[in-house]
């Protein structure tokens, strides 16, 4: 929608018809780079604080001029990526250097690109696509081929170890996680995001938010299948196994530092904004005011589609701070003995309750 709009404004050139596309990509590409660099240090900030409650100590309290007489360390963050974008850039002799260089570079474009159907609010969306979950889900594969390239490029047999546990992890979990959105797919009939999320206007049983989450039982658990599964495409604990610290050093980032290191971090943190993203989107309203009719302008719709995406960034957070990391053979059995077959049920479920209860 808003590369549409800053088409039409921008002259066409008969020289180059093409780029009127290619400088409205780029003035919407920016603020996305800022806005991921920005959530990425208040995400990190919180999951130091939040952290640090769960186990019961004040956590980074010194860093920024005055602001630790408050214990808030309002700056670790700051610090931490002056850190690691200071830091010596440092290539294994006997590593691949052009996919050792490239991998990062993959990993982070697959995060960046979905965002572009990712609706903010009424109007804030960079490509109102017909098919938009279908490319939020398609995209967000492509960041498996730069963990793979980053694993055997090190050279390194615990790299390679850890990008091959996360491809296989990433892979498995994407099946129930696009069994549960076919699910929504199949109430709302339409993979546009924006349709999803108007489907779910007005109530529901007469006092609820019409959310799919409160829709009916299979589509609650359809989300749970769907939000457990983006955690474990996300990599994080209790599903870590790619990156287990105590077995291998740090999977297939063992060998990287700096900046490139930097870029894996941020698409983690990247990755988990989408995923939070879609569930509010396909599951909780979106942009969607919880009361119905009240606060439903475009300012408050982003304001209530970053509360939801941030509430369950924050459960994500929670997650890893209190359950225990899988063995690789439960992580595995999990999906495929738990969670592929029931999202299959699933799908007949939502349809069987659409059919006799409307």
């Amino acid at each position: 929608m808003i590369v549409d709009r800053l088409i039409e404004w921008f002259p066409t050139s008969a020289a180059w018809p093409g780029i009127t596309f290619i400088v409205a990509v780029i003035l919407c590409a920016v603020p996305v780079f800022l806005f991921i660099a920005v959530y990425a240090l208040v995400a990190i900030y919180g999951e130091l604080k939040i952290s640090s409650f769960i186990q019961d100590k004040v956590g980074p309290m010194g860093q920024g001029v005055g602001l630790h007489a408050w214990r808030w360390g309002l700056l670790q963050p700051v610090a931490d990526a002056l850190k690691l974008i200071l830091k010596e850039d440092i290539i294994p002799s006997s590593a691949d250097k052009k996919l050792f260089i490239l991998a990062p570079f993959i990993v982070f474009i697959g995060a960046f690109i979905a965002f572009s159907a990712l609706p903010f609010s009424q109007t804030l969306i960079i490509a109102d696509m017909n098919i938009g979950i279908f490319y939020i889900l398609a995209v967000s594969s492509l960041g498996v081929i730069g963990i793979i390239l980053a694993g055997w490029s090190s050279n390194n047999k615990w790299s390679l170890y850890g990008a091959m546990r996360s491809a296989a992890q990433i892979v498995s979990y994407e099946i129930p996680a696009a069994l549960s959105i076919v699910a929504v797919i199949m109430l709302t009939s339409t993979m546009s995001m924006q349709g999803i999320i108007q489907y779910q206007s007005g109530l529901i049983w007469g006092f609820l938010p019409n959310w799919l989450l409160f829709n009916n039982p299979f589509t609650f658990l359809a989300f749970f299948i769907f939000f457990i599964s983006g955690v474990a495409e996300c990599n994080r604990t209790p599903f870590d196994i790619p990156e287990a610290e105590s077995e291998l050093v740090a999977g297939a980032f063992t060998e990287y530092s700096g900046m490139r290191y930097a870029f894996f971090f941020l698409s983690e943190y990247a990755n988990m904004f989408v995923v939070s993203g879609v569930a509010a989107s396909a599951f909780m309203g979106g942009w969607q005011s919880p009361i119905p009719g009240m606060l439903d302008t475009p300012g408050w719709g982003l304001f209530w589609f970053m509360s939801k995406s941030m509430f369950l960034i924050f459960m994500m957070i929670w997650f890893r701070w209190t359950f225990p990391r899988l063995r690789v053979d439960q992580l595995m059995d999990v999906c495929w003995k738990g969670f592929i077959p029931i999202s299959l049920v699933n799908i007949f479920g939502v349809g069987i309750w659409h059919l006799i209860v409307g």
